[in-house]
């Protein structure tokens, strides 16, 4: 994905309220921006870090700009806009990347499925196959050896996916969760079993009952973020061995 624009360099100086995060301009002015990130961030929002900002140039909105990337270290993105990965990964398929979602007449998105209210990121169609059902997360947070890892808070409606997705199995259809993650620094993907068990635990009932799981780490610049390499995911049986 080509951002349409330049975006706008700054310094972090600090993410608040979730969505609200303050920058300094190189010419001194210190704007509110908007954080399109729902978690934590963790490892993604320190005080100090050169961060890069989309204008939206309207004046009229209450954060004009929205904060798209941080330097995590010295030539070293991250993505933190959750808001691009269904554009991500849609593109990845259309551009034949994601080698698993191949062969799919139409991509529809934020169809809504399911028992609990809920909205499938993509649904792919085709003739003669089951319809598949793409769950996406956007991954930012990852450790010193390269390992990222979901989620980076306790989260309920990741849980409440993975159910959606093993009810659709049962039902006859293909079922993915895929990670997109917006970093280039990583070689695998894990669940962050020691900040939710619930989710680790559902994740391996998941895989168990037929939801398959890939991961796809992105190439990223000021200028483009784009999905370019499958990435194992790491999910033994038991969360001990994690």
């Amino acid at each position: 994905m080509k951002f349409d624009q330049p975006l706008q360099q700054g310094i972090l100086i600090k993410r608040y309220k979730r969505f609200l995060a303050d920058v300094e301009f190189p010419n001194g002015e210190v704007i509110t921006a908007h954080s399109p990130n729902t978690g934590s961030m963790l490892g993604c929002c320190a005080p100090g870090r050169r961060v890069w900002l989309r204008d939206s140039n309207n004046p009229k909105r209450k954060c004009r700009f929205g904060w798209e990337m941080i330097e995590v270290a010295p030539d070293n993105l991250v993505g933190i806009n959750t808001g691009l990965s269904n554009t991500l990964v849609s593109e990845a398929i259309e551009a034949g990347v994601i080698t698993e979602l191949q062969g799919y007449e139409s991509i529809r998105q934020e169809v809504k499925y399911g028992n609990e209210n809920s909205r499938i990121d993509l649904l792919l169609q085709g003739d003669d196959r089951p319809d598949c059902y793409v769950e996406i997360k956007n991954v930012t947070a990852a450790n010193k050896t390269g390992m990222a890892f979901f989620p980076d808070a306790v989260s309920a409606r990741g849980t409440k996916h993975l159910r959606e997705l093993m009810a659709m199995v049962d039902a006859g259809y293909r079922a993915v969760l895929i990670f997109s993650v917006q970093r280039a620094d990583v070689n695998a993907v894990r669940p962050a079993d020691e900040i939710d068990p619930l989710y680790g635990k559902t994740l391996r009932e998941a895989l168990a009952n037929g939801v398959e799981v890939i991961a796809y780490g992105a190439r990223i610049s000021p200028d483009e973020i784009s999905l370019e390499r499958s990435l194992p995911v790491l999910c033994p049986a038991s969360q001990e061995e994690n």
